[in-house]
């Protein structure tokens, strides 16, 4: 199996340097300090997982280098969707999976538009993982683990084989047939996660731990239940409560994205994730007061740090 994996931050690294590790033919697509890095040094994760490696890497900044593959892990940044997407054409025929593991709700749809190809699986991964330095991922917290399934709900003989792939990388993989169920899932619980940490700037154990953020890291996923609802996303009943367990079970220390980015004076994907939740919301006439407190208090961060003055 040869496998591409778009995007060198906390989650592609993450994931391809497990599949680097276990000799899997695996080319980087990067750019900038990181793609030189890459070259010369290598690419070194550090994680709570799967311990302390370093792993030499091929990696390139034109996937026409590349060619077609038989697996795109697609791990951008959800505001370069399009850019990212547009440039993957060389890497693609027409059974080429490709698995946005982004955080956002649309992205398959997305990178399909800008593409030109879909192959019909929806993924969602679960780690806390981020830069530490130009070529070394560190993996904090999270199960490290990739859900997947036909996003026309089953599971199929490639799905199988996927699975097979990833487990032989001591990857954790679920295959589930009803992926739209957790995609949403996933949304409800990150908008809560990277919302409230970042807004508060504060780890995920002192925010449970306080009852009026908590109560806030709640109303924020009940927020995001009603809206899939009026979509007709059928989650399970207590959706809302298992966010609140697996944000328990998550290391006290444990930090979502946008609070990294924040943290980093680096863009944010807020405009995918809690400014997703107030516009479809708005879409359906459902108020979301507490998504739109956290997407308007972050607002000016979305490019960088804002000027003051």
């Amino acid at each position: 199996m040869r496998i591409a994996v778009v995007g060198v931050g906390g989650t592609g690294g993450y994931f391809g340097g497990l599949l680097a590790r276990a000799g899997k033919d695996v080319t980087f697509i990067a750019r900038g300090a990181s793609l030189e890095l890459l070259r010369v040094r290598s690419l070194t994760v550090e994680s709570t997982l799967a311990g302390t490696f370093t792993v030499p890497v091929r990696a390139t900044d034109d996937p026409s280098e590349v060619g077609p593959v038989d697996l795109i892990l697609f791990c951008v940044k959800t505001y370069d969707t399009a850019a990212a997407a547009e440039s993957v054409r060389p890497l693609v025929r027409p059974d080429t999976v490709l698995l946005s593991l982004q955080n956002g709700i649309d992205d398959d749809e997305r990178i399909a538009r800008a593409s030109g190809h879909s192959s019909g699986i929806g993924a969602a991964a679960y780690v806390v993982s981020a830069i530490k330095a130009v070529g070394v991922v560190a993996q904090t917290a999270g199960p490290g683990k990739i859900i997947f399934g036909e996003l026309s709900r089953g599971a199929s003989a490639r799905t199988e084989r996927l699975r097979e792939a990833l487990q032989g990388a001591e990857i954790a993989t679920e295959v589930h047939p009803d992926i739209q169920v957790v995609l949403w899932q996933k949304f409800l619980f990150i908008c809560a996660f990277s919302g409230v940490t970042a807004l508060a700037r504060l780890p995920i154990g002192t925010i449970l731990a306080d009852p009026a953020t908590r109560a806030l890291f709640r109303g924020t996923s009940e927020e995001v239940e009603a809206v899939a609802r009026a979509g007709e996303i059928d989650l399970p009943a207590d959706c809302v409560e298992q966010a609140m367990s697996q944000a328990a079970a998550v290391e006290p220390w444990g930090r979502g994205s946008l609070y990294g980015d924040l943290a980093g004076g680096r863009r944010l994907e807020l405009e995918s994730l809690n400014g997703e939740v107030v516009r479809r919301g708005s879409e359906h006439g459902i108020e979301t007061p507490l998504n739109f407190a956290i997407y308007a208090a972050l607002r000016p961060y979305l490019d960088g740090p804002p000027a003051l003055p």
